[in-house]
């Protein structure tokens, strides 16, 4: 881990971030982002550190037309689940899902778009008693296929919380589309995942 990485982390937590915000802000993992906060800079031995990978995708996120590009081949790959609401997880989630929904129209797919607000954006004081939730501004997923959109895969408990909600709410979770998957998973609780790159450890 880098001096970048603790600065940006402890800036985060300066600014009022919770622990789940900064994890999404630098996709990194939750145990990271913790350790990350406590760490001091140019701090000659670093121990205990959580074996991770931080994922920079500014290059994309900075520029609508790649932005777009990238949209484009999620959608590609998730075309053959014949989706009706595409639910971008909050934040990073988001405007993929927006230009995927997009992109679909070209394929005859008019589909809706919802927005997940996960529990672990709440504060740290309040996470345990928080879930998270289905925006009421956007579609809802009741009796619809969903395919679920995000970032970054760092260890798959935000995914089954989103799986578990659209259930509870009458939705079904068909495929999840994924930008980086750092796990390495085809599926969360009988639900594909479909990466445009997946990070595999050696040994």
């Amino acid at each position: 881990m880098n001096n970048e990485l603790i600065e940006k982390a402890q800036e985060l937590k300066n600014k009022g971030f919770a622990t789940g915000e900064i994890a999404d802000e630098l996709n990194v993992s939750m145990d990271t982002a913790i350790w990350l906060t406590f760490q001091k800079v140019n701090q000659r031995k670093v121990k205990d550190a959580p074996t991770d990978f931080a994922i920079n995708w500014s290059n994309i996120g900075g520029n609508s037309t790649r932005l777009r590009s990238i949209s484009d081949a999620l959608a590609n790959m998730v075309l053959k689940y014949e989706s009706e609401v595409i639910l971008g997880i909050a934040v990073s989630g988001i405007p993929f899902a927006t230009m995927i929904s997009d992109c679909l129209e070209k394929y005859n797919l008019n589909t809706s778009l919802a927005i997940f607000h996960p529990k672990k954006h709440g504060s740290d004081e309040t996470e345990q008693e928080r879930t998270g939730a289905i925006s009421k501004n956007f579609a809802p997923v009741k009796g619809k296929k969903v395919v679920i959109v995000d970032d970054v895969v760092t260890s798959g408990n935000t995914l089954k919380e989103v799986i578990s909600i659209v259930k509870q709410q009458g939705g079904i979770p068909i495929a999840a589309a994924i930008l980086v998957d750092k796990i390495g998973i085809n599926e969360i609780d009988r639900v594909p995942i479909e990466s445009l790159i997946k990070v595999s450890r050696l040994g």
